[in-house]
């Protein structure tokens, strides 16, 4: 691309298009030779699936261009479309309506560890210095007919190359859109257009959101014992990486010393915070759920609530409840403002353990749930996720790009983070343990997703379910019931009931069980502990 004394923009439309053919989507054509080889049955399909992707990009840019929207358009699509190009190159992520949501919800602190100097060649590369040139580029525009005249010539030409393209074709295209239908996900800037058309119509067209409510008829029948329950939300732990399932690397030694019931075959709802976090409090199961209904009806914290005898607290150190803490009590401890432990990286999970002591006495022996969320193993930044003195394994990554780093260096700094949350887990435990003699008391752990540390290619997580690898969707779940808590159950049961596959559907039903909670939301045989009673 380069300044052109005199063009159209018509001519500009086209040589972005071709830019953005040539340039930005290498992951997407890496991946479809690897089923479409470049033989001599398929190098024509090929050429093909480049004119039809231009032409797409053809037809959208023209059918939304005018005197005012040409070069703005353009250079919103050339920006966001080299940053697109660095996360699926890099990372092998896909940009759909999931990502981008969680792109919106993450804060300034999580996105600065996605920050890194190829992101910021990507972006000067293949972002910045095309869009200075669209904006630089003199158009020339003829009368309102001429110009309208040549719109609809470009978007029959530009129908004409796709209709051709599959055409030609059609037996390549029908496998490529009946069996391989992730191909189009890698699509640049395609597909990351299309999610965000999606997003918009689905956050912000559907009307006012207005919050159903859920479990009135809760009750917590007098004369029974008073709980007290601390559910930890993990961060991108997975279970594989788990010793207490196995893993060679001792990531778990201190749980292992305190009688955990350990829950190796737990899935999670989604392969994202803002999926998991809001579907595992939900009443919906995984396949039920979706974002409009985790933001249209109340959760399981607002069951308890109806009950009138559950004294709830949020203590959050990610970035938010997802929307499932907005009717309860929330504290943000990623700040020192909250949290008295922090480094120059971050707030560390532990400050949120202090003062629940002072908070526990001034409810006066109600009962309670509280729910801490964890930092954990947030991406790709793992080194900064644990206090150096639990750099337990080395050689250790010490970037946020991970892929620059060997698969021994992002699994210690990962497994060291690890660690850390089996410290602030049995921590947690040993505060628990204070209680024993006045409360029924638990700790439930689940982490929201899990996570790929490089394996084929891929990193992070948050690929769509369907296609996500098992790394992504298996995560750690584990659970302490004090000596009080133990009394009123079968723990042969429970324990061998926990050798069973299990997902995050469990947790509505499991919590309203724990605290003996009535009502006709609850499903006894999705509850943890119901074989055990």
């Amino acid at each position: 691309m380069y300044p052109i004394r005199h063009t159209t923009q018509n001519r500009l439309i086209v040589i972005v298009s071709l830019f953005l053919i040539l340039i930005g989507n290498y992951t997407f054509f890496i991946q479809t030779m690897e089923i479409y080889p470049p033989t001599a049955d398929n190098i024509g399909f090929l050429f093909s699936l480049a004119i039809l992707l231009g032409a797409l990009n053809l037809f959208l840019f023209t059918l939304f261009s005018s005197r005012y929207t040409t070069k703005p358009l353009l250079i919103f699509v050339l920006l966001v479309s080299s940053l697109t190009a660095y996360f699926m190159n890099t990372f092998h992520v896909v940009i759909d309506i999931g990502m981008i949501r969680n792109v919106i919800q993450t804060n300034l602190r999580e996105s600065l560890d996605l920050f890194s100097p190829r992101l910021l060649g990507y972006f000067l590369l293949l972002g910045l210095l095309p869009s200075y040139l669209v904006y630089r580029a003199p158009l020339q525009y003829g009368t309102f007919k001429k110009e309208l005249l040549t719109k609809v010539l470009m978007l029959l030409i530009s129908a004409a190359l796709m209709a051709g393209s599959m055409a030609l074709f059609s037996k390549h295209y029908t496998s490529f859109i009946r069996e391989h239908k992730p191909l189009r996900y890698n699509t640049n800037p395609g597909y990351w257009i299309y999610s965000i058309v999606k997003y918009i119509n689905k956050t912000y067209f559907d009307g006012p959101v207005v919050v159903q409510p859920v479990g009135e008829d809760a009750v917590i029948q007098e004369g029974q014992p008073k709980k007290l329950i601390i559910m930890v939300v993990g961060e991108a732990a997975r279970s594989d990486h788990f010793s207490l399932n196995g893993y060679s690397k001792e990531t778990n030694p201190l749980l292992a010393q305190m009688d955990i019931i350990d829950y190796p075959l737990f899935y999670s709802c989604g392969t994202a915070t803002a999926q998991s976090v809001p579907c595992m409090f939900s009443r919906f199961g995984r396949k039920a759920f979706s974002y409009q209904k985790g933001v249209s009806y109340e959760n399981v914290l607002d069951i308890l609530k109806h009950t009138g005898k559950v004294s709830l607290l949020w203590r959050d150190n990610n970035s938010d409840s997802k929307g499932v803490a907005l009717r309860v009590p929330y504290q943000d401890y990623k700040t020192a403002k909250y949290n008295s432990i922090c480094s120059k990286d971050e707030c560390r999970d532990e400050g949120m353990l202090v003062g629940l002591d002072q908070y526990i006495a001034d409810q006066n022996g109600s009962n309670i749930l509280i729910i801490l969320h964890q930092m954990g193993n947030h991406g790709p930044a793992y080194y900064k996720r644990y206090p150096k003195s639990f750099a337990h394994f080395a050689p250790t990554c010490k970037t946020s790009q991970v892929e620059q780093c060997s698969q021994e260096e992002i699994s210690n700094a990962y497994d060291n983070a690890l660690r850390y949350t089996d410290a602030f887990l049995s921590k947690t435990i040993t505060l628990l343990k204070q209680y024993d003699s006045s409360y029924q008391t638990a700790m439930l752990y689940i982490a929201d997703h899990g996570e790929s540390l490089g394996e084929n290619g891929i990193y992070l997580h948050g690929m769509p379910y369907f296609m996500a690898p098992d790394a992504q969707k298996h995560v750690g779940a584990l659970l302490w019931l004090g000596n009080s808590t133990k009394h009123t159950l079968d723990m042969p049961k429970l324990k061998q009931s926990a050798k069973q596959k299990h997902t995050q559907d469990a947790l509505f039903h499991t919590l309203l069980g724990l605290f003996g909670v009535e009502t006709s939301e609850y499903k006894p045989q999705l509850d943890l502990l119901y074989d055990a009673r």
